[in-house]
């Protein structure tokens, strides 16, 4: 088990943040901060034997998960997990290539395919992950909050249908003009699975949740509310918001999608996730006091001298400006041969200049 906390504010500030509360300082936890750039993991990883014996092995998933809230001051813990379990527990047959990535023995093909797929219940075909929640719950002690999350979606559809992952989505894409009510038909039973999913990841005691609409930006405008961004409102729509008596913020990460901020904010989420590609500054002005904004460091600048990453850091902190709503994080996730040393520095730097310009404001 981690210390109980000794600064009451790491146990609250994302929370906080998310709800666009103030707060000492700029909150921070990264995208894939539990990896393969850490030298324990690749340990853990090694032991396991295989990634997805890692997933679904409670006890080494929570290890993972907290991994990088023992080496680094975060402010969130994200669960280690994988967007695909859903699909995997629809029967799809989840394989990982050394080399080649996540792939589906048995992708969706026709609407034959489509009929088949039922809505897994997360507490018979996704306990493991239920059980890793409630680990993870148990040993932060009240450290920081627990991120829980999900695929969006689109996102999962994209993986069901080409069966692995694409350049240019040939297949999702040929079936969304050659049959989008089979389309559609895929996706209200992903928004069933998906809510429920979230849902009972809350119950397990994840006290935030985040959608990863990581393919939403491969879309056509029209296309993006139709296949995208509404059923994403739908799932947020039944999600539980309020866990004893603590509200449960949402964050939606749509990669490339800064062109539909203003659509993403009508989702009724908390909080949106902004890639690289967009200014926070731009995106402030844009949704205003709707929703707070997580992001945005190009993940690549981790590879910079300290000098350089400092400034970097600061300089999307100073993009965002002040007033609350902030949580700092990557555009996208850290990529494995990152040292860890610059990691530090980047989340040390958040804390100290945030910190610093609430003190003298």
């Amino acid at each position: 088990m981690i210390a109980p906390p000794q600064d009451s504010d790491r146990s609250n500030r994302l929370l906080r943040a998310l709800l666009r509360q103030p707060v000492d300082m700029t909150p921070v936890w990264l995208m894939r901060q539990a990896g393969r750039y850490l030298p324990e993991y690749r340990a853990l990883r090694t032991q396991a034997g295989s990634f997805l014996n890692l997933c679904q092995t409670p006890e080494l998933a929570c290890e993972v998960t907290l991994q990088p809230v023992r080496r680094f001051p975060l402010d969130g813990a994200i669960l280690f997990s994988d967007i695909l379990t859903v699909p995997d527990a629809m029967g799809l047959g989840l394989q990982f290539v050394e080399g080649e990535g996540p792939r589906f023995e048995r992708p969706i093909r026709d609407k034959h395919d489509v009929a088949r797929l039922s809505v897994p219940d997360p507490h018979v075909d996704l306990r493991y992950v239920l059980d890793t929640v409630s680990l993870v719950r148990r040993e932060l002690a009240g450290l920081c909050p627990l991120i829980g999350f999900s695929g969006s979606p689109w996102t999962l559809a994209t993986y069901m249908v080409e069966g692995q992952g694409s350049s240019d989505f040939r297949r999702i894409k040929g079936l969304l003009y050659t049959d989008p009510a089979l389309l559609t038909r895929l996706l209200t039973v992903l928004v069933a699975a998906v809510t429920a999913y979230l849902n009972a990841q809350i119950e397990a005691g994840a006290q935030a949740v985040m959608i990863f609409d990581t393919w939403g930006g491969s879309l056509a405008a029209d296309h993006f509310l139709r296949y995208s961004r509404d059923p994403m409102s739908a799932i947020i729509a039944k999600l539980i918001r309020t866990r004893d008596g603590k509200p449960v913020p949402v964050v939606v990460f749509t990669k490339g999608g800064g062109t539909w901020l203003p659509a993403l904010a009508e989702t009724q989420c908390d909080a949106l996730g902004i890639d690289w590609t967009c200014s926070l500054r731009a995106a402030r002005e844009i949704v205003g006091d709707k929703v707070a904004l997580q992001g945005n460091l190009d993940p690549m600048a981790l590879y910079s001298p300290p000098d350089r990453l400092r400034e970097e850091v600061l300089a999307v902190l100073a993009d965002f400006g002040t007033g609350p709503g902030h949580v700092f994080n990557l555009g996208h996730g850290v990529l494995p041969d990152v040292d860890p040393e610059r990691v530090a520095l980047c989340i040390d730097t958040v804390h100290t200049a945030s910190a610093r310009s609430r003190f003298s404001q």
